[in-house]
């Protein structure tokens, strides 16, 4: 049984403008250290970022815009703690405490994947997917059900209509689609708005990455400050983590599906 959202999704939305300003940040530092929360919904964005980088709010208004559309956006910027910006500085260390789990996907969820994925691609609106063993329930926006009806004879499809969806009729939130992203890896640490040197960034990729060479079950645990986990120095964790969001395009990229 797994839940998949698309990018259009009001959480995923949010994901992806919080990813959107991590990329700002790396455009201006090397390392940045940064954190977003965002929350979006009817007609408003309203974002807090602990950054030690400045983002122009013109900046992050145009990321907002281009993902979201034009909406009133509400954006509060603060600098990372101090004492925390000096405990860290030095040696690379995680930066925060954890605990980490990577799981093979099933093929359940691979074929979940590629059906939300397909779907998205000639209907690019909100929509939510779930598989069940041989129970398929599609609610996709703007489309006609009768046509996707075709497609997927056997599925249940807007069970209780057409609808239009988005932010003018939900509210989206950053990492509250952690079981759509994760799948069955999923624990406490949410993967979007954050900078490399988080352990929910890059412990839970690695993990992740992991468990499916592996095909085994790959639990971590971590302390903030950690030179050391799973046997490899973080910065060797952190350059991993960093190779898979390169090759994805970037955090916002990242944000749209999540790790697979």
């Amino acid at each position: 049984m797994f839940e998949k959202v698309n990018p259009a999704h009001p959480d995923k939305l949010a994901d992806r403008i919080a990813g959107a300003l991590v990329d700002l940040a790396y455009k201006n530092e090397r390392a940045p250290r940064i954190a977003v929360e965002v929350l979006i919904g009817h007609g408003c964005c309203h974002i807090i970022c602990e950054t030690s980088t400045h983002l122009k709010k013109k900046d992050v208004k145009a990321a907002v815009y281009r993902i979201a559309g034009k909406l009133a956006v509400d954006y509060v910027e603060v600098p990372q703690d101090s004492l925390l910006s000096h405990n860290q500085a030095g040696k690379f260390r995680c930066g925060d405490n954890g605990i980490f789990r990577g799981v093979p996907l099933t093929p359940e969820q691979k074929r979940l994947s590629e059906i939300a994925r397909d779907i998205y691609d000639a209907y690019p609106f909100d929509g939510k997917y779930i598989l069940d063993k041989d129970r398929l329930i599609i609610c996709q926006s703007n489309a006609e059900s009768s046509e996707l009806q075709k497609i997927f004879k056997k599925a249940e499809i807007n069970p209780i209509g057409d609808w239009k969806g988005g932010t003018n009729v939900d509210t989206g939130a950053v990492n509250r689609k952690l079981g759509s992203d994760m799948g069955d890896s999923i624990t406490g640490g949410g993967l979007h708005g954050k900078d490399l040197s988080k352990a929910d960034v890059s412990v839970n990729i690695y993990a992740f990455l992991k468990a499916q060479k592996t095909n085994k079950v790959v639990e971590l645990s971590c302390a903030i400050g950690d030179e050391y986990i799973d046997g490899k120095p973080y910065g060797e964790i952190v350059c991993i983590a960093k190779d898979f969001i390169t090759k994805l395009g970037g955090f916002e990229k990242f944000a749209e599906w999540g790790l697979f």
